[in-house]
């Protein structure tokens, strides 16, 4: 449905106050907002590579970009830093983001590879941004900090490190925001290959897009198991989220940075963004950060 191609697209939201996607594309270093009503797609750059985009419930968004957490307003193009972290790590950046269901914003960080395939190890974290800009670390010593979603009951947190190809969950206290108590959910299949974004229906089961793998399968939380594969037109498959005026349809973004020649011949798609109808489940709407 976007033709427009991203180097890195990622984290896609549902606008229902435009009737808009919402996306990043992290190595052009902007955030993209694509129109269902006029199918036109307007950017705004923002100087560093940002990892996660949310909505913020006074208007505009809150991003994760470099290692800060700021607010884009969208009508100024203006961006406004709330707080630097990690500056003692000048190869990270920040990753995957979301809105929890109290209004607090979680985002976590990933070293870039310093060249091919080679990257720190175990250098990222997961934090949270309360309302009054408060920050708290969550996790450490991850590798690639990724998709994240809650329970429907708001009981579980479930969370992504790609380098582990796995699921977790870990309790939730929606009063305080922490999280505690790591489990495994799910272990990827050698075919579905590398975790990246991910979120929740209104059935409570998972979507998780499957970088280098061309899907996004959804698991049962309860039992562990996968019960379903959408295959897509492109390999690198990094996230996903519902919408429409119903929440029916899926969105999902994908990449064409990481693929040489022969693999761009053979997927002239790569890096577009791709809807799924027909799914017969719905998501539900994106929480907004709560200042």
């Amino acid at each position: 449905v976007v033709k427009e191609k991203n180097r890195m697209g990622e984290c896609p939201i549902w606008d229902e106050r435009e009737n808009a996607l919402v996306y990043v594309d992290i190595n052009s270093q902007k955030v993209c907002r694509w129109s269902t009503v006029t199918s036109e797609v307007q950017s705004v750059s923002v100087g560093a590579r940002v990892g996660s985009v949310a909505l913020r419930r006074c208007g505009g968004y809150v991003i994760a970009l470099g290692t800060r957490f700021a607010f884009l307003d969208w009508d100024t193009q203006a961006v406004t830093t709330i707080l630097e972290l990690e500056q003692d790590k000048p190869s990270n950046r920040f990753n995957d983001g979301k809105v929890d269901p109290k209004g607090r914003f979680f985002a976590g960080t990933m070293a870039e590879e310093t060249a091919p395939g080679v990257r720190a190890p175990r250098q990222g974290a997961l934090y949270t941004l309360y309302p009054d800009y408060s920050v708290v670390k969550q996790l450490d010593q991850l590798d690639i900090s990724n998709g994240l979603d809650w329970s429907l009951d708001h009981r579980t947190f479930f969370h992504i490190d790609s380098l582990t190809y796995a699921v977790h969950a870990f309790s939730y206290d929606v009063h305080t925001g922490k999280i505690a108590c790591p489990e495994l959910v799910y272990r990827l299949e050698k075919e579905e290959q590398m975790p990246d974004g991910m979120c929740i229906d209104a059935e409570g089961k998972l979507w998780v897009a499957c970088i280098d793998g061309s899907r996004v399968i959804r698991i049962d939380p309860e039992t562990g198991k996968r019960i379903q594969t959408v295959m897509l037109p492109v390999s690198r498959i990094t996230s996903c989220c519902f919408g429409g005026k119903d929440y029916s349809e899926m969105y999902v973004t994908s990449a064409y940075d990481g693929l040489d020649e022969t693999a761009l011949a053979k997927e002239p798609q790569a890096g577009e963004i791709f809807k799924i109808t027909g799914l017969g489940v719905k998501g539900i709407p994106q929480n907004f950060y709560a200042a």
